[in-house]
């Protein structure tokens, strides 16, 4: 583990990462990216841990969070979130925890009654959420925890993502990068084995600038589809065409505090974007 903090750390101001995450810690062992308020929420926790996991340090007063999520899987709380508490329990090593907690999972996301969650909120992205969203964090939580869903919620959940196949990959009105990526990860996961998706690599932007982009041959690229971008070629065993560009584009995002932003423009960090970046960089290293 320390090899690999020692890797990012040539390309990353990793000591600047940490001081950024750690400021924001509150009392309650939630953690909120807007460090003046102690509006502490499941998402940043969530990516607070996997900062952590991702570098292999041991995470601060472990207890505290645990009970934090514990007491944030709630009814009125979106299924977005109740995945992440669930997972984020698991990497804290309280799977036994999380997994007292699935019926209040199944209240909101039951694939054999027709219910994904679609369009219930706590989505990633700026409030907007892909149909696929709540399916791909629960089957990623159902993992974690080691839960596996019956064959016939798995042929439930693949007939409900095979409606967003799209041309080479998958989306609503068209492709994207997050969704193809979603729905491949879900479908790999409740053991389909699909056919391999060029939409990444077509997303994949080289030249001057780095990164991946929601849909083909466009610009600019953000740090969203380039971290779903990387994981789904590294999915469908594949390899970045230009991994030093990714390392670049990534290098740029971040921010005078120690956080990232989503692009090359100015933008607020977050902790979200701050896993990705790290994330991305951690799996370009063994290209370099």
């Amino acid at each position: 583990m320390g090899s690999k903090l020692h890797e990012i750390k040539r390309y990353i101001n990793i000591d600047a990462v940490l001081r950024y995450i750690q400021e924001r810690r509150h009392e309650d062992g939630g953690y909120c990216f807007v460090s003046a308020l102690e509006d502490t929420n499941v998402n940043d926790t969530y990516h607070a841990i996997k900062i952590y996991d991702l570098l292999g340090l041991e995470f601060p007063e472990p207890e505290n969070t645990i009970n934090f999520l514990v007491n944030s899987i709630q009814p009125q709380t979106a299924v977005v979130a109740i995945a992440m508490a669930l997972e984020g329990l698991a990497i804290l090593g309280a799977s036994d925890i999380a997994r007292e907690r699935i019926d209040i999972v199944f209240s909101k996301y039951n694939p054999l009654e027709g219910k994904f969650a679609v369009g219930l909120g706590g989505s990633e992205e700026f409030g907007t959420a892909t149909p696929l969203e709540a399916t791909y964090w629960v089957t990623k939580a159902f993992n974690a925890i080691n839960y596996r869903f019956s064959k016939e919620e798995k042929e439930a959940i693949l007939k409900f993502v095979m409606k967003f196949r799209n041309g080479n990959g998958y989306g609503v009105k068209h492709a994207t990068t997050t969704m193809t990526y979603q729905a491949l990860y879900t479908l790999y996961n409740l053991g389909y084995r699909p056919p391999k998706s060029p939409h990444f690599k077509n997303c994949e932007v080289c030249g001057e600038w780095g990164g991946f982009t929601e849909v083909p041959y466009s610009l600019p690229p953000y740090l969203e589809p380039t971290f779903y971008g990387v994981r789904g070629l590294e999915l469908q065993g594949e390899v970045p065409t230009c991994p030093r560009k990714h390392v670049w584009f990534i290098r740029q995002l971040q921010n005078a505090n120690g956080g990232f932003r989503r692009s090359l423009e100015l933008g607020i960090s977050n902790f979200q974007n701050t896993y990705r970046a790290l994330a991305v960089v951690d799996s370009m290293v063994k290209y370099l």
